[in-house]
C-alpha cells in the first residue's frame, strides 16, 4: 500500500464548464489511523450533476471549500481497520471525496458510509448506479412523490442517464406508457430497444417539439424531470390538469448564471402538484430501495448501462461529459 494519498483539490470555481485549473491532482500523506477509524481504497467514483453545484454554491449540503477535496460518491475497499463496524476486505460506498484513500471515523454521525454485500450476479460498479445512488434516488421519486399508475403517460428527462433511465423502467414495471427525452439517435434507441421505452425523443432534433406531441397524444401524468428549461416547460405544456412533477434535477441551469426554469404560470392554470426531493432524505431507508431494485434486476426487469472513465486525472473531463452528452447511463471514473 503507498504512504501517498492523491487527491483531486478544488482550486477555483468554474464559471460555465470545469476547466484543468478548477481541479488540481496533487499528493497527501496518509494520516496514522486512530481508534475507531478505517482506511479504505477507493475503486470507483460516482460522477453525478450534483457535482457541479457542490463546486460552485450551497445548496442542501455547503459548497466545498478552496482547497479541500473535491466531494463525491464513491465506491471502496477496506485495507485497514480500527473500526468496530468495518473489518480488512469489507466494501463500502459512500462520500469518500475524489481520492485514493478515503478515512471512515466512528465519530461521524451521518452514516456517510454503508458496506455492500456480495451479490454473486452484480459488478462493483453497480453500487455506485443501478443500486447506488442513482437508483435510489430514481426509486424514491417516483413510488414516494411520482406515484405511477398503470396506464398514465410518465415522462422521463434526461432519460438516457442514470437516474432517468432507471425512473422510466419504475415506470413501466407500474403499467405507465413512458416517454423519454434524450439527445442523440444512440441514446433514444437505448430507450425503446434496451428498455422499453414507449417512444424516445431526440431534443437535438429541429422537430422535437411537434414529436413530442405526437409520443404523448393523452397528454402527461407525470414528469420525472432532471433537466429543466426549455424542455421542462414544453413537458408542462403537455401536462394534464392535476399533474405531477417530480423534481429531480435541473442540469440544464448547472453550469449557466440564468438557468431559464419554467414558467410557475403553468404551474397554476394546470394546478399541477410539483415537488422537489433530495436523497439524503431517505439514506435511512437505502437497504430498503437497494434490496427491491436488486430483485428487479435479477429477475431481468431493470436493464442498466455504464460509462466509465478512467484515471483520477481525468475527473474534470468526465463532470463535463455530463453536461455535453459524453455518457449513456451511470458515468463513472475509475480510480
Amino acid at each position: 500500500m503507498s504512504n501517498a494519498n492523491r487527491q483531486m483539490i478544488l482550486r477555483s470555481r468554474p464559471r460555465g464548464m470545469v476547466t484543468p485549473g478548477d481541479l488540481q491532482l496533487a499528493d497527501a500523506p496518509l494520516p496514522p489511523l486512530g481508534d475507531g477509524q478505517a482506511l479504505a481504497r477507493v475503486k470507483y467514483l460516482s460522477i453525478d450533476p450534483t457535482m457541479r453545484v457542490w463546486m460552485a454554491i450551497d445548496s442542501y449540503l455547503p459548497a466545498v471549500r478552496i482547497g479541500e477535496v473535491m466531494r463525491a460518491f464513491g465506491f471502496a475497499e477496506v485495507v485497514e481497520s480500527r473500526h468496530k463496524e468495518f473489518k480488512k476486505g469489507d466494501k463500502v460506498v459512500g462520500l469518500t471525496g475524489m481520492q485514493d484513500y478515503a478515512v471512515m471515523d466512528s465519530a461521524d454521525k451521518r452514516g456517510s458510509f454503508q458496506k455492500v454485500p456480495p451479490v454473486p450476479f452484480l459488478s462493483d460498479t453497480a453500487f455506485l448506479g443501478v443500486l447506488g445512488i442513482n437508483g435510489v434516488t430514481a426509486y424514491f421519486g417516483m413510488l414516494e412523490i411520482g406515484k405511477p399508475q398503470k396506464g398514465e403517460t410518465l415522462v422521463v428527462s434526461a432519460a438516457a442517464g442514470a437516474t432517468g433511465s432507471i425512473a422510466g423502467q419504475i415506470g413501466k414495471i407500474h403499467g405507465c406508457r413512458v416517454v423519454g427525452i434524450a439527445g442523440g439517435p444512440e441514446k433514444c434507441q437505448w430507450l425503446t430497444a434496451g428498455l422499453g421505452f414507449d417512444a424516445a425523443i431526440d431534443y437535438k432534433q429541429s422537430d422535437w417539439k411537434d414529436k413530442f406531441v405526437a409520443a404523448t397524444p393523452q397528454g402527461v401524468d407525470l414528469n420525472f424531470e432532471n433537466v429543466g428549461g426549455d424542455i421542462m416547460h414544453t413537458i408542462l405544456e403537455r401536462m394534464n390538469v392535476h399533474g405531477r412533477v417530480v423534481l429531480c434535477g435541473l442540469i440544464s441551469g448547472y453550469t449557466k448564471a440564468d438557468p431559464a426554469l419554467a414558467s410557475f404560470g403553468m404551474v397554476l392554470v394546470k394546478r399541477l402538484r410539483v415537488e422537489g426531493f433530495i436523497i439524503i432524505d431517505y439514506m435511512d431507508r437505502y437497504r430498503e430501495a437497494a434490496t427491491q431494485l436488486g430483485k428487479w434486476k435479477m429477475f431481468g426487469k431493470m436493464k442498466d448501462r455504464e460509462t466509465i472513465v478512467d484515471g483520477l486525472e481525468k475527473a474534470a473531463d468526465a463532470i463535463n461529459m455530463l453536461f455535453t452528452g459524453g455518457n449513456i447511463g451511470k458515468l463513472i471514473l475509475k480510480v
